[in-house]
């Protein structure tokens, strides 16, 4: 699906190949390394539901509304700046929180930090056409992969540093990787300022939004390719984050596990992410359609839920793990804002777009699961709801996947 001729990877483009890497290895940090050593935390500094509740709500929303505004940032700064500025703020939230006082300052860290993550969110994927349009598929793999796995990282480590040497460090520890993602970036933009050297990568002439129409980066709320993909993104994530908060207590309830069990079972649900972070954007490059991806996506899913609400103490193992590959939808996105964009202009714009929107979807997830498991006392309402989210994929679904560009709709008349 790119005729853009393959070069090695590693030529002229090194110091770009290891930012992306490493920045992918910050994205998510910050979300996964606090809940584990709450217990600790909230020995000096006082933590309640409320709070709890708070900083929880906090990753979905500041994804969001950073998401929407990282295109208007782009009109201003170079590519390269959007995943500088970012990577300092996620450093400068990490340290922060790790000296936090008191709440407030505890909360605004947290927000520094995911403000810092939404904006590099979106600065990903057009980095990835700008440098490596002959390697969408694979790049795409290597860093949804990398976000993937530093995602499991942080709890396994966050208690026994907290145990070993605070809940300080313990916190503070994930600023090394924001300083390590740094170091390639400011290389590279201090190489070019030499003029010692430019990226070997093809690059087309569109690369900063600022070189469209004005009223282009406007019209792409009047995309239906953008609303596909920021519905298709926002479903994905909405059934992500519902699990991720109510799967073990639903566990426990209808299968019967022990709460280890069930976070063995959580566990599981994660894992089963990762072979689909490496195998979908590659697949999604070299098919000639998506649309067996979309549908493999959509039939995970309504199976896991269905052996959950039908048979939920038979065969648990097996229905977590099929519902945990539905989110094959989440790679797939990530790897489409580029094949649907014929710049990198439009891809700062469509995934902005698609990630801004898609995020404050996924936000009401596990508020609405909440509130029909409070109001039905039981847990076949709010997994038919999440059942009814996926039947709208088969819409969304149909909209990505026909092949079309965003920067079409920006030149089409309303």
């Amino acid at each position: 699906m790119t005729s853009t001729p393959a070069a090695p990877l590693w030529a002229g483009r090194t110091l770009v190949l290891l930012g992306v890497v490493i920045a992918a290895a910050n994205l998510r940090t910050a979300v996964a390394a606090l809940s584990p050593i709450v217990g600790a935390v909230s020995e000096d500094i006082p933590l309640d539901s409320v709070g709890l509740g708070l900083l929880g709500t906090l990753p979905p929303l500041c994804f969001a509304i950073f998401g929407l505004l990282a295109p208007v940032l782009q009109r201003r700064l170079r590519l390269e700046m959007l995943i500088v500025l970012p990577l300092v703020a996620i450093l400068a939230g990490h340290l922060l929180r790790a000296a936090a006082p008191s709440y407030l300052l505890l909360a605004v860290g947290s927000a520094l930090a995911f403000a810092g993550m939404g904006v590099a969110n979106v600065a990903l994927p057009p980095l990835v056409k700008k440098y490596f349009p002959d390697r969408i598929g694979l790049m795409t793999s290597v860093y949804a992969t990398v976000m993937s796995l530093m995602t499991l990282v942080p709890p396994l480590v966050a208690v026994p540093v907290a145990d070993a040497a605070g809940w300080r460090i313990s916190l503070g520890l994930w600023s090394v990787f924001a300083v390590a993602a740094l170091v390639p970036w400011i290389g590279l933009l201090l190489r070019e300022r030499a003029g010692r050297g430019r990226p070997a990568a093809p690059t087309d002439d569109t690369a900063s939004i600022a070189t469209l129409p004005p009223a282009s980066a406007g019209r792409t709320i009047r995309s239906p390719l953008a609303w596909g993909m920021a519905l298709l993104f926002g479903t994905t994530s909405l059934n992500v984050y519902a699990l991720f908060a109510w799967l073990p207590q639903l566990l426990v309830d209808q299968s019967g596990v022990s709460d280890a069990e069930a976070g063995t079972l959580l566990a599981l649900y994660a894992a089963v992410g990762f072979p689909a972070s490496i195998i979908v954007p590659i697949l999604a490059v070299r098919l000639r359609s998506v649309v067996p991806l979309i549908a493999a996506g959509i039939a995970f899913y309504l199976a896991g839920y269905l052996g959950l609400i039908l048979w939920p103490a038979t065969g648990t193992w097996v229905w977590v793990a099929l519902a945990g590959a539905g989110p094959l939808l989440f790679p797939l996105t990530l790897v489409l804002i580029n094949l649907r964009t014929r710049s990198s202009a439009g891809a700062v714009a469509l995934s902005g777009f698609t990630q801004g929107v898609g995020y404050l979807v996924g936000a009401v997830g596990p508020l609405v699961f909440g509130v029909l498991h409070e109001a039905t006392d039981g847990w076949t309402a709010p997994m038919v709801f999440l059942v009814a989210t996926v039947c709208t994929i088969t819409v969304t679904g149909a909209l990505v996947a026909r092949p079309r560009f965003l920067e079409d709709d920006w030149t089409r008349r309303p």
